[in-house]
């Protein structure tokens, strides 16, 4: 990919917030708002000479939602090119093609969760938790 200006990439990564796939909403009403257990991610955010679909900052982790175009030849040697790039600078890419969204919902929720919590563990948020773990958690606080 050639050099472009982070500047550049800014208006292009905004028409493609305005312009999401089906897959892409599904994604990012799971992941906006801190909504995967207090995990902040971004939407087509510039990073480098790139835009990622997703970005979590603070686990240096994106995930990339693929399309059909990604099963040609050219552009399957782009996006390796693309996360070699990426793995250099110390981000995680995780894809996902669109039909496996579809089909396999749970299994690509657990997918990021694993690696959301190899990178940066977070606590399960209480509502994710049965409530016998909960309830020994209070009582461990409250003792100390």
């Amino acid at each position: 990919m050639p050099s472009t200006k982070p500047k550049q990439l800014t208006p292009l990564a905004r028409n493609l917030r305005k312009q999401e796939t089906w897959a892409e909403k599904l994604l990012w009403s799971w992941l906006r708002d801190r909504r995967f257990t207090a995990y902040k991610f971004r939407r087509q955010h510039t990073f480098g000479d790139y835009i990622l679909d997703f970005f979590c900052v603070e686990a240096f982790l994106n995930i990339e939602l693929d399309g059909s175009q990604h099963g040609f030849p050219e552009q399957k040697r782009k996006d390796e090119e693309r996360d070699a790039w990426l793995e250099k600078a110390g981000v995680k890419v995780l894809r996902f093609w669109n039909g496996r969204l579809r089909r396999e919902k749970e299994f690509v929720r657990e997918t990021i969760w694993r690696e959301l919590q190899q990178r940066t563990p977070h606590p399960l948020q209480d509502y994710c938790r049965s409530i016998t773990e909960a309830a020994n958690d209070n009582r461990k606080s409250s003792a100390v």
